[in-house]
């Protein structure tokens, strides 16, 4: 018979309280019990651990036994311990991958209340383009996803939120003047900078203007750069402007219906640890959509030169 775990207990709780009696009741057992539980102990040892029948006092044997069956003991609860809190989502590691505008306008309030709720919780956030997060996620390098991206085989996809293109310029542009009484063919005036999200724009009149173009950026950052150095005008999602921003104006695209997306992809929920779920069933609850995404941006005041947050592409 090998030794079960339970052995373990029996002989620690008898050699502590020294009769079978006290044993018993601190193990929620039958002394008959412990006694045949601590006797098939004995037998597999093939030597007795205690000098009589009293329990009172170990043998030679019993004292080194005991000191083995107190390490493992306190190994094996601290084990059961680990993996109780794991499934509780009160300890484990998640990571998630996210655009630079989400990570930096949603998370931060989001991730607050979270790590209040589940301060063993470790989570790990990368704020990276689209086509990064989704290289990531596929090659199991994050658990959780917040980009614009489509559907991928084999992960769970729902729409957490939108926001609006609009045209992004300086704020003494003259694009900003009068921009409620432009459309597109206005835009050809001016230098354009494209950028991987401008393929999100279907509108028949902004293909010219994209066609036309001359300098493509991929990073937001940069892309932000060179419209305050002046060397053209760009078109960005609003969650990409923050209200730092004060020498950038953001103009909404006329009669343009289309939206940014951000979904949000995990793995199945039967993949996903509980750490996982927890921060999944977080954001649902947040109703992303619906939230105030950020502070008006107060059109009146004088710019302010200087770059604000790193912002990367979308």
């Amino acid at each position: 018979m090998a030794i079960k775990i339970e052995m373990l207990r029996c002989f620690r709780a008898v050699a502590d309280h020294g009769s079978l009696a006290d044993a018993a009741d601190m193990l929620g057992r039958t002394p008959s019990a412990v006694s045949m539980m601590l006797r098939q102990f004995e037998d597999h040892i093939g030597a007795p651990l205690f000098e009589s029948a009293r329990k009172s006092r170990l043998t030679p044997l019993g004292e080194l036994i005991r000191a083995e069956a107190e390490r493992e003991l306190d190994h094996f609860e601290r084990t059961v311990r680990s993996i109780e809190s794991l499934s509780r989502a009160e300890h484990g590691n998640v990571r998630l991958s996210a655009t630079p505008s989400v990570a930096q306008v949603i998370l931060p309030p989001l991730l607050k209340s979270f790590m209040q709720d589940f301060p063993g919780v470790r989570v790990e956030i990368s704020d990276t383009d689209s086509a990064t997060i989704q290289r990531d996620l596929a090659a199991g390098r994050a658990d959780i996803a917040l980009a614009s991206i489509g559907p991928m085989q084999g992960f769970d996809r729902e729409l957490v939120l939108t926001d609006a293109f609009g045209v992004v310029c300086p704020v003494d542009h003259p694009l900003a003047q009068n921009w409620s009484r432009l459309d597109w063919s206005d835009l050809a005036d001016h230098r354009f900078i494209a950028n991987g999200l401008c393929q999100h724009i279907p509108d028949p009149g902004f293909q010219p203007i994209l066609d036309g173009s001359t300098l493509f950026v991929r990073n937001t950052a940069s892309i932000l750069s060179m419209v305050r150095a002046g060397a053209g005008i760009s078109i960005l999602p609003e969650l990409s402007i923050l209200p730092e921003f004060l020498d950038l104006e953001f103009l909404p695209l006329q009669h343009c219906e289309t939206r940014r997306e951000v979904w949000m992809l995990t793995p199945p929920q039967m993949m996903q640890t509980p750490a996982t779920r927890a921060l999944v069933a977080a954001l649902r609850a947040a109703d992303l959509d619906r939230a105030t995404l950020k502070p008006v941006r107060p059109r009146s005041m004088s710019p302010r030169p200087g770059a604000g947050p790193d912002t990367r592409q979308e």
